[in-house]
Formats: C-alpha cells, structure tokens, sequence
C-alpha cells in the first residue's frame, strides 16, 4: 500500500477515486506547523533559527499518517504545485522524521496541475524530491514577515495606541489606499467648457459632433475655461452651413485577454460578480478540488498543449471555424516578477459548458467567468471600423469632429467582453455614423454648450488595488486575499459599495510608518524585497544571507524610535495629516483663517489627542478647555455644531432643552435631567445626518430604550433599543434585530414577541431551528452539514456533533473543509462525564463506655 497525503479532504476523496484501492489518500488539511505567536519563534541571534510548533489538530493529523505509514510501502507527497505546497510536504516530512516514522520507508513528491484522472496518473509517474530552493523562499519569507510584525507592531502600540498590528505587505497596500484618499480630499477641480452640435445627414439620419478646432487652432481639453469663451465658441459654432471636410475610415483589431491568472481572476470576479478576493478564492478553491479547474493560485498566462487543442475543438463546435485563428494564441505576461511556473486557470474539461456544469451558487458563477475567459482567449479578434468625419462652416471657423465605431466582426466578443475600473474609458461607447463622403452638406440642430469639472481619482476597489499591486510587484497574487481581508478585519479600511475607504486608524498607522519606518513602505524596496525572495528560489541567492543584510538595517531602525515620545509622534501626525484633520476651508469653501483654532475658547490650538481608544481632536488649554471632536474629516462638518450645544427645541412633556452636541465619539443629542440626574443622552445613529436632526427626532432618541410590552409567556417586560450593533428589542437575556430605527420606535408587541421567538428559535439549533445554509455532504458518511445561528454564535452541524465557528469565520465565509476539520475534532474530544453526585458520610457511632480500672501513668506513656 503506498500513503498518499493531500492538504484537503474533498481533494483526498477525488483523488482516492483516481488511484484505487493500491492506495491511501489522508488530508494534512493544510500546514501541520506554524511559528508559535510569541516572540522568539524566530531568532535572529542563533543564525534565525526557527521554532515550528503544530497544535493539538495538527499534531493528532501527523500521527493519523505516521501510524498509516507503519504498513506503507511508499509515502507519496503531493500537496499543491507551489510554494506552500512545498513548504506543507516539507514540514511533514520534518515532522514525521523527528518521530522517527519512516523508518526506511522510501518518500516521494509529486506534483499535478488539475485533479484528473490522467493529470494525478501521470505525475505518480514522475516523483521527485522536495525542492529545497523553493523551501528556502517559502522559509525566508515566513521569517521576514515574521520579524518585520513582532518587532513593529510593538512599537506602533507603545507609541501609537489604537493601532493594532502592521506588515510587509499589508502596510504598503494600506499606504496606497490613504495616499489616494488625500489626493481626493485635497484635489482642486478645474473648469472647463465643451460644445456639442447636433447634425443631420441628407438620409435623415441625426448624429452628435463635439467642436475640435476654431479658427485653425486645435481644441484641447481646457482651451474653453469659462463661460465667456465658450459662450463665444458657441456663436461660431451656431453660424452653420457644414460640410464635410475630410472622411476617415479604418479597421481596428482588438484580441482577446488571456486566460486567467491569480490577480486577474479577483480583478474580474470583483467587477463582474461583486465578489471580494477572499470570496473569490474560496469558490476557486472548491472547484479546483472537484477537478474542475486547474490549479488557481499561478501568474502563468499559457494553457497545456492538450487545452489548446480541446479549446479550439469547442470553439468550431460551438461558433464555428469563422471564430477560430489558424493557429493557438499565446501570451506573455506584462507583470512585473511574473514566475510562469504553472498553467493560466481553465477548465479541466473544456467540453463541459458552464449551464452544464451541476454546481450552484458562486462555484457555478466563477466557473462560467473561467470557461468564457479561457475559451474566448483561443477565439479571433473582433473587428471594428473606426469613422472619423469632420464638418467645416460655411465661415471656415469652427471645425465640428464625429466618431464612430461599427462592429465588422464580434469575434471574441460574441462569448465574453473583459471588465473595466471606474475611470477607465468605455472603447465601445462610440456609436455609429451615416454613410457620408468629402463635400457632402449636413444640418446644423441645434448647438450646445456645457460646463465640466475634473473629477477626483476613483477611490481603490478590491479588482482596483490587486491591479496596482501587481503592477508595482509587491506581494504575490496568492496572499492578496489575505491581505485584503487583515486590513478590513484590523478596521483600517472599510469597504463601502465596492471602494477601499481608509479608516481613521489605517491614516494613522500609515502617517506614523511615513515618518518613522518610511523605507519599509516604500513602493520601490518592498518590490525589491520580492525580487530577492524570487531570486533565492532560483538557487542564486542564500536565504540566510538575506535575512542577515535585511534585519541589521531593520533593527538599527527599531532602535531609533525607543527614544521617541508621544509629543514627537504627535508633532509628526498633526504635520502630516493636517489638511485632513484641519482643512483650510470650511464647508462652504470660505478660507479659514486659523484651520487649528478652538472654536470653543478661540485660544487654544486644536491637535490629535491619543487616547485608549484612539485618536482624537482636543484643545491645547485643557483642562481648562474642554473641547473635543472625532478625529475623523467628516467630523469637521460635524465640529460645525456648536460645540457647547445646538438647541433644537423644547420636550414636549417634560419642557427641558434638547441639545445636539458633538463629542469624542460622534454626534448625539442631549437634555438635562433633575437637579441630582445626569443629563440623558442618545447616540444619533450611523446614516442619520448630525446637522439635519429635528426635535421630533432628537426627542424619539432620547424615548429609548422603551417599553414596547408585557410579553404574553411571561410577562416580562420587552424593550426596544438602540445599540453598538444598531437597534435591536430585548426580552429576558434574548436579542432580537430589529431592521430599521425608524422601525424602532413604533415596533408593536406582536412584531417584538415574533423578532425575540424567531431569534430563540434559531440559536436552539434544535426543534423549529432553521439552518443558514447547508454546506456540503461530510466525507465520511455523505451526511448534511449545515450552518446555525446559535445562542452564543455561529456553528456548524453534522448529525448530533455541533461545533462553533472561530471568531475570524463567518457563515458566510465558512467552508466544508473548515466544517469536516471542526466537527471532526469535536467528535474526537470525549464527552465529559458528570462526576457521581457523593454521598454523605454516615454518622459514626460512638463506642460504647468501656468499664475500665484506672490506668497507671506508665500505661498512659
């Protein structure tokens, strides 16, 4: 029997099915070791000795294989087809050495591009050692994210507090997200006037001419600044009489994309299905270990000879030989660093059409995005005809200009057209002219002229930033979900209808690393950084060396901030973030004359405070002035409120003022009490504008939280409220959501008592529970696993074994093989025995008198 070892369980099932009963497929389910959390797991000291330690799940799966291997013949290795994949076999091979497991036993590794049947046949035949060059990037790596995370995060926590971690990578993709939040924030628009005509040819057919020339000088995007010259641009425009002056017509070509890379896949996946990149590698994750796809993590942009040629067949079959080019197309990468190692991602099986393909939901969505990209990219180039006509008037001073663009043949556009980033210009938006020649007569409509601004750069999305990363090479396609998903989990970026917003705290940890770690989010030396890790996976360059050259530049860096006090960091920040946080101009435009001035005491200069919970504005008077604001720009506007209290109105019941204020954590409304109560005060809530409050609103907010009823079971009293996670209704120790804040006012007691049931119901998880969604059939017996929203958080479920999510899964994000590895370990841990309750001890009789004769002292010694 020969042991074959996979990371996943669904890809040891498909496998096992491939290689027969001669062979035992096991899951390490990913790496079986990590570097402790603590410091010292790498030791610079000790030639950066590492320590590697596998918890209680992975040390139970490295016993699992050692006690498989006891009756093996041969252990095969086949984990994924790059650089952790190799990094996962060597652990285990490490691992079970140390156990002294092997014994003799002879180790191969394998490696395969797609879960066929023929692609994991033929790489049985051709085994090989573990490569060590690739190992030793995989460990270089890990050590350098290691030391640059547990020796600057400490710092940015002493120093900076709030701030949560930083990293390699992650901290230069945060910079680039808030570097373009301050090029929006601080652009200036400009002015500027274009003229518009509409035309009639002698067929009747209408069309639009924009004005290009006037008296022999070519337009440029700001020849016409004002309304002056436009309005003059257009008199000469109005005049008429047009005649075409010159007619130009030419095909252009356009080819097709290639297939899908790593970076492509998430860039494409976000524009044209909404999806994140760590969504997006998850359902690509799935159908590759179903053998639908090709390995997906990979900047190789070519197909095997073998998907060449089933590509070009479905294309025959399908649009016929029209669409197919003489011969395969192949391409070479534009991106920087690109290693092209591996196969672009494609469907394994090109014959099998995407409303074909039996999976549901993402996996069927990612599929067809795969299949249409990787079969359009072997189809013909499109065809279009570009016209450009150009109109004189009978006065010879304004030259009008038309475009057009018709579709001659659609070619690869007839299966799939290729997404594009806000700002990027639509090709196809030109439409289509009339046939028209040299001195032919057009009628002038009607001439317009219309105002423009320049707009600020679009904010980053997910598709955005992966593009801009990969330019830069920094990173690698595989890790950017990761890195995407620590920034929104940390709360340094939030991700608002597609865009990349940068938090407060991701602006200041990105201020506070420009100007005390600026080499280490530099562009240019994190790109140099990959380029040495890629150059020591060629074998040319010692890893240990590296490290080396890296850490006594980091470290003398380190130190040099251990003298630094927080007067300093602030001195930097308000430096720094000043048009931010101070904007030289208040919301209407209007300079100011002092952006730092307290507009409570008018003495004192504003200035970030740093606090426990953050950043925050304050005066430099206080205690005397006690002014405060968020730290965050938008509060500037907020800051407008009248920091000693805007009154809105009077209480209609009890005639005390109601204030609207602005504190260090928002906006909200108060109203004084009696004479010994503390002034009551509510939060206005997330998506209310602070300056639009009313009274009527000011005095529902400060109803809360309110009675809504008795509940009938009983007769505890159920209450609405507003919350940290928004309005909810409360009965007993039960939360329930409520959907809206208007709701939450005059939610009624039978919309209450149902919200509360419906939540108690499914945090049961039992009888009436509904199940969020099931996930998949358990390997082991092909039973349901499903997910529940439980009393004390998510979980999942097989049979009668329930298992919680971890805190950094969602279930939403939760998938079968997490759900096997947790039900799995669940079921393993022995259900504990409730201790026999103890009897109490019986009362001891006491002996019976013994006459006796008086003892002598002797006796008594």
């Amino acid at each position: 029997m020969k042991v074959v070892v996979v990371e996943s369980p669904a890809k040891a099932k498909t496998i096992n099915k491939y290689l027969g009963k001669d062979y035992k497929v096991l899951a390490s389910y990913g790496h079986v070791r990590d570097l402790p959390s603590k410091d010292g797991s790498v030791d610079p000291d000790n030639d950066f000795e590492m320590v590697w330690q596998a918890d209680s799940k992975s040390a139970s799966r490295i016993r699992d294989i050692a006690e498989a291997t006891k009756s093996a013949d041969k252990l095969i290795l086949a984990t994924d087809p790059d650089r952790e994949g190799e990094a996962i076999s060597w652990h285990l091979l490490e691992a079970l050495e140390k156990r002294k497991a092997l014994k003799g036993i002879p180790v191969e590794r394998v490696v395969f591009n797609a879960i066929t049947k023929n692609a994991v046949t033929t790489a049985m035949e051709q085994p090989r050692e573990i490569d060590q060059e690739l190992v030793d990037a995989y460990l270089a790596r890990r050590a350098l994210d290691y030391l640059v995370g547990f020796n600057l995060s400490p710092v940015l926590w002493r120093k900076l507090p709030g701030s949560r971690s930083a990293g390699r990578v992650q901290s230069v993709a945060l910079r680039i997200i808030c570097q373009r939040e301050l090029e929006i924030e601080t652009f200036q628009p400009q002015e500027y006037w274009s003229i518009e005509a509409d035309l009639r040819a002698k067929d009747g057919t209408s069309f639009k001419a924009r004005l290009h020339a006037l008296d022999g000088d070519n337009l440029k995007k700001f020849s016409l600044p004002d309304e002056k010259s436009a309005t003059a641009a257009l008199e000469a425009v109005k005049v008429g009489g047009y005649t075409v002056s010159s007619v130009e017509s030419k095909p252009v070509k356009r080819n097709p994309p290639p297939p899908f890379i790593t970076s492509t896949l998430q860039q494409e996946a976000s524009r044209k299905l909404g999806f994140t990149a760590k969504r997006t590698m998850g359902a690509a994750q799935k159908l590759y270990e179903e053998g639908r796809i090709t390995y997906m993590r990979t900047d190789g942009i070519n197909m095997a000879e073998e998907a060449y040629h089933a590509s070009r067949k479905q294309i025959e079959s399908d649009y016929g030989a029209r669409y197919l080019p003489e011969k395969p197309r192949r391409y070479s990468s534009k991106a920087k660093n690109a290693q092209e190692a591996h196969e672009a991602i494609r469907p394994t099986d090109f014959s099998i059409r995407p409303e074909e393909y039996r999976g549901d939901g993402d996996l069927k969505k990612l599929y067809t995005l795969i299949w249409r990209r990787a079969v359009a990219s072997q189809m013909e180039a499109a065809i279009f005809e570009r016209t450009t006509l150009d109109f004189m008037s009978k006065d010879g001073r304004a030259q009008l200009r038309a475009t057009g663009q018709v579709v001659q043949f659609d070619g690869f556009i007839k299966l799939y057209t290729e997404g594009r980033d806000d700002g990027d210009e639509d090709e196809d938006a030109e439409g289509r002219l009339p046939k028209m020649n040299e001195r032919d007569h057009a009628d002038l409509i009607e001439a317009k002229s219309d105002q423009h601004f320049t707009q600020p750069p679009p904010r980053f999305t997910e598709a955005s930033l992966v593009k801009r990363l990969e330019e830069l090479g920094i990173g690698r396609p595989s890790t950017y979900a990761s890195t995407l998903s620590t920034l929104e989990d940390r709360d340094y970026v939030r991700l608002e209808k597609k865009q990349l917003i940068p938090e407060d705290k991701g602006r200041l940890v990105t201020a506070f690393l420009e100007n005390f770690f600026a080499r280490y989010v530099e562009y240019d030396f994190t790109a140099e950084l990959e380029e040495q890790l890629d150059v020591i996976s060629d074998g040319k360059l010692d890893w240990k060396a590296f490290l080396r050259e890296f850490w006594v530049q980091f470290q003398a860096a380190i130190a040099e901030t251990k003298e630094l006090r927080v007067s300093n960091v602030l001195d930097a920040l308000n430096e720094a973030l000043g048009p931010y946080v101070f904007p030289k101009t208040d919301e209407n435009g209007n300079p100011k004359e002092n952006p730092r001035e307290c507009p409570l005491c008018g003495e004192g200069e504003l200035s970030l405070k740093l606090g426990r919970h953050g950043a925050f504005v304050g005066c430099s008077r206080y205690p005397d002035c006690k002014f405060t604001r968020p730290f965050s720009a938008d509060s500037e506007q907020e800051g407008a409120i009248n920091p000693e209290g805007e009154e809105l109105g009077l209480h209609p019941e009890t005639g005390e003022p109601v204030f609207l204020k602005t504190g260090r954590f928002g906006p909200y409304v108060e109203m004084a009490g009696g004479e010994d109560d503390k002034p009551k005060r509510t939060s206005v809530p997330k998506g209310w504008d602070a300056k639009a409050v009313t009274l009527d609103q000011g005095v529902k907010l400060l109803s809360l939280p309110r009675d809504v009823g008795e509940h009938p079971d009983d007769g505890e009293m159920i209450r609405a409220n507003l919350g940290r996670y928004g309005p909810y209704v409360q009965h007993q120790r039960t939360f329930a959501n409520v959907q809206t804040i208007e709701e939450l006012f005059d939610i009624g007691l039978n919309r209450a008592v149902t919200l509360i049931e419906d939540k108690k119901a499914k945090r049961g998880g039992g009888r009436g529970a509904t199940p969020l969604k099931e996930l998949g059939k358990h390997p082991a017996d092909d039973e349901p696993i499903h997910v529940y929203e439980g009393r004390y958080g998510p979980y999942v479920k097989h049979k009668k074994t329930n298992a919680t999510l971890p805190k950094d899964v969602t279930p939403d994000t939760v998938t079968l093989e997490q759900a096997v590895e947790l039900i799995d370990a669940k079921a393993k841990k022995p259900a504990k025995k409730k201790a026999p309750a103890k009897k109490k001890p019986t009362a001891k009789k006491k002996p019976a008198a013994k006459k006796t004769t008086t003892k002598s002292k002797k006796d008594d010694g």
